[in-house]
């Protein structure tokens, strides 16, 4: 893009993903809330964030926690209010920070009016909302689709003999996207929150929202496919990336382009990224950020997450723009899955994710290095957890409340009252006491992104790799700005390099000038500034 053109907002900012039911509790009865999200923006204007992406806050029965949606445009209660919500979005513009909401297109709940509605009778007004099929002559279902949490994709109907397809919980059917009344619905309720004043959406499983129209069953998997589909069995080819999709996405771009500054974002967890590129369209006709599931998926190694930036780096079309992101609400916290709980190492992955080319998604607690929670089994609230105790425990224990003070509650809720998940070691790892820290993981982040914030290198700025030792990782950022990381327990000599260290994750090190080259000890990071001439 041209040095002369503005760049989008979302370019050169920093997002920051708020789990509402864990972020702060107004109200004392042990769920966040969005008067919680208000209370704490000076935290976030403070550190630095431009956009908030806030998990579901629409009206749901919660058997999968809001992406069972009941209602589009209306605030769940336990979460708050629609005002509340306006509010929201006011206080954060005076801080000059954007909203954006988790928009679930796939499925809704099987308690929404279109559904109970659907599965009234064959002929109902919104029977072809959803994917209705006869099963097979022996009364087996459709195809042999299975669902992501296990079991067929299909539950029969009792009411009118028919299986209704669900690629998640039963108490999630799946929309019809073969039908134009969705499309146009879905249109109407993005006009409605954009007109509310939401700068854009986070769009759950974007990758699976179209179907095969003849339901053809999927093939076997094989060692080339992803570690899911080989666990599954099968491989995800016409329930899911169909190549149909993409006439939605060109329509999704074209309704958010009319209103300037909005942000469409897919959950596109595919492990191919030629197929994650194709999110892009031409590169400026479909989504405008796709997540990068094989970065987040990989080891925290030099080699394995050079090679995937570098194919990211070929395969995205001109004006692609990728987004980057350690650790959500359904993954493992980059503190534990990439750092095993090592401070050094969550500092090098934090300083990777807010300098290279893209915009940076911080997941709430990011910041101050907060771990994964073990969560007993008698707290369970993930319906994956609750199914598949004790093979496996869910995803609780990466949505556990924020960490805000060393007191009774955590900051989180009133004192005495039992949060909806429980804390971690407090004491540990707070904002309270990593505030009063300049040493802190906490001022580390925040510096990071005012680096970004300051330097058109760190926000706009071209990627190129750069030589360097073995366990290391070195590129240049723009005109002027290098980056060094150690993702090894040795420390590495980065040889010709001259200029001023910015910002070290050795806070010590900050302003050093160097003259032909730079050494760092195993597990650190650095930023500098080359010297001109």
């Amino acid at each position: 893009m041209p040095a002369d053109i503005p760049r989008p907002w979302w370019q050169g900012g920093v997002l920051y993903q708020v789990y509402v039911r864990s972020f702060a509790d107004s109200n004392g009865d042990g769920t966040g809330d969005i008067a919680g999200v208000i209370d704490h923006l000076d935290h976030l204007e403070w550190l630095g964030v431009d956009g908030i992406w806030l998990s579901p806050v629409t009206r749901s029965p919660n058997a999968d926690w809001g992406y069972d949606v009941s209602d589009y445009i209306a605030v769940a209660d336990e979460l708050g209010t629609n005002g509340e919500l306006d509010a929201l979005i006011a206080a954060a513009g005076r801080r000059s920070i954007r909203i954006l909401l988790d928009l679930v297109p796939n499925h809704t709940s099987v308690a929404h009016p279109w559904f109970v509605d659907s599965r009234s009778s064959r002929s109902s007004v919104h029977r072809d909302w959803y994917v209705w099929a006869d099963g097979t002559p022996e009364g087996s279902p459709p195809n042999n689709w299975i669902s992501s949490f296990g079991g067929p994709a299909w539950t029969l109907d009792e009411g009118t003999g028919q299986y209704y397809l669900h690629n998640h919980l039963a108490e999630q059917p799946d929309l019809n996207w073969w039908n134009e009344e969705v499309r146009q619905t879905f249109d109407d309720i993005m006009v409605t929150w954009f007109d509310r004043g939401v700068s854009g959406f986070r769009i759950d499983v974007c990758n699976m929202v179209v179907k095969d129209a003849l339901l053809r069953d999927n093939p076997p998997a094989t060692d080339a496919d992803s570690f899911t589909e080989q666990m599954f069995g099968q491989r995800w080819l016409y329930n899911c990336g169909r190549p149909e999709l993409h006439d939605v996405l060109r329509r999704w771009r074209s309704l958010a382009d009319r209103f300037p500054g909005r942000v469409l974002i897919g959950e596109t967890p595919d492990e191919d990224i030629d197929v994650l590129a194709a999110y892009y369209g031409r590169g400026s006709d479909e989504l405008h950020l796709a997540f990068d599931f094989p970065f987040i998926n990989a080891p925290l190694d030099a080699d394995a997450l050079r090679q995937i930036v570098a194919g990211v780096e070929r395969a995205f079309p001109p004006g692609a723009w990728p987004v980057w992101t350690g650790s959500n609400h359904d993954m493992s916290r980059l503190a534990t899955r990439w750092a095993q709980g090592d401070p050094a190492k969550t500092r090098v992955a934090l300083a990777m994710l807010l300098t290279l080319r893209g915009t940076p998604v911080l997941y709430q607690g990011d910041e101050i290095g907060l771990e994964d929670i073990e969560v007993p089994p008698e707290r369970f609230r993930d319906p994956l957890g609750v199914r598949y105790w004790p093979a496996y425990a869910g995803r609780d224990a990466m949505r556990t409340p924020m960490h805000w003070r060393d007191v009774e509650g955590g900051g989180f809720t009133d004192p005495g009252v039992e949060p909806w998940l429980p804390f971690g070691d407090l004491a540990a790892c707070n904002v309270e006491d990593q505030r009063r820290d300049p040493s802190s993981m906490l001022h580390f982040v925040r510096s990071l992104i005012a680096l970004r914030r300051t330097s058109s290198d760190l926000a706009f700025g071209g990627y190129r790799a750069l030589d360097s030792p073995v366990g290391s990782w070195c590129w240049s950022r723009g005109e002027r700005t290098v980056v060094c990381l150690t993702l090894t327990d040795s420390a590495c000599s980065f040889e010709d390099l001259t200029g001023t260290v910015l910002l070290c994750s050795d806070r010590t090190r900050d302003g050093e000038v160097l003259d032909g080259g730079l050494r760092l000890g195993g597990w650190q990071a650095a930023v500098l500034e080359r010297h001109r001439g």
